[in-house]
C-alpha cells in the first residue's frame, strides 16, 4: 500500500533504520506510536502530538515538551533508540 505524507520541506531526510532520530517527522506523520494514538484517537495517519520547530527544522512530540510527561513519554516512543520507521521514503 502506498501512503503520501505531508512533511515540511526543511525536514532532514530520514534516517537509515537504527540511526539516530534526526526529527525528520516521517514515523509520526505515516502513524502514530501507541500514546500517539491515545492522544490522537487513530490509528492511522499523522498524530496529533507531532510538533513542527521551525528554530531547529525538526519534528518533535510535543508530549516531550511537558516537563511531568517527557520520563514516560520518553519511554514509551523509545527516544534515543534510534530510528524504527521502516517507511520507504520517495
Amino acid at each position: 500500500m502506498t501512503q503520501a505524507i505531508r512533511i515540511h520541506a526543511a525536514a532532514p531526510d530520514k534516517p537509515a533504520w537504527g540511526a539516530a532520530c534526526n526529527g525528520c517527522g516521517v514515523c509520526c506523520l505515516a502513524e502514530p506510536c501507541p500514546v500517539g494514538m491515545v492522544i490522537s484517537g487513530r490509528r492511522r495517519g499523522a498524530c496529533r502530538a507531532l510538533r513542527w520547530h521551525a528554530a531547529t527544522s525538526r519534528y518533535r512530540c510535543g508530549l516531550m515538551s511537558v516537563p511531568v510527561l517527557r520520563p514516560i513519554v520518553a519511554r514509551w516512543i523509545a527516544a534515543g533508540r534510534g530510528c524504527d520507521s521502516d517507511a520507504a521514503v520517495a
